[in-house]
């Protein structure tokens, strides 16, 4: 008997998966940047996020109710990936000037896997006809893309200069 091809609301199902492993996964690594931080203003903003991330999670369990599924994670490697980078980066900077310019970067490259995973997601629903779900994701897409813009920003008024500036004393 042959195998029924695979359609877009599985791959809309499993990306789900894949993100609501990626934000649990983000969860704990939140506070331990933050604690890494040196800068008050990026401990400020890991903490912010991380408050925001436990919504995203409710608003992906609600996304998973509204096509009829379980929330449940899968195993994103692509996540593990880019976290191990950032504890890499807490491990091998710690205590020099160049920290938070590290994590800075690290958080924003999870911005950036997250901005990319919402936007489909986003397009996917609408294709499918899940209106709710698309408002949903497109919520968390709303804070990733505020988030990265204050990252940036946090970057290029402090982060960067202070790691230059300590280096240079």
């Amino acid at each position: 008997m042959a195998k029924e091809p695979k359609q877009l609301a599985d791959l809309f199902h499993d990306t789900l998966k894949d993100i609501y492993f990626a934000e649990k996964k983000i969860l704990t690594a939140l506070p331990k940047m933050a604690k890494a931080a040196q800068s008050e203003e990026l401990r400020a903003a890991f903490q912010k996020h991380q408050a925001e991330t436990e919504g995203q999670v409710e608003r992906l369990e609600q996304v998973f109710e509204e096509i009829g599924e379980k929330p449940q994670g899968k195993t994103c490697d692509a996540i593990m990936g880019i976290l191990d980078e950032g504890k890499e980066i807490m491990d091998e900077y710690k205590g020099s000037p160049a920290l938070d310019a590290g994590l800075l970067a690290a958080a924003q490259a999870v911005e950036h896997y997250e901005i990319s995973r919402y936007g489909t997601l986003c397009a996917w629903a609408e294709a499918l006809g899940h209106a709710k779900a698309k408002t949903l994701l497109g919520e968390t897409l709303d804070e990733e893309e505020a988030t990265d813009e204050a990252l940036s920003e946090l970057a290029e008024s402090a982060i960067n200069q202070q790691a230059q500036a300590e280096a240079a004393e």
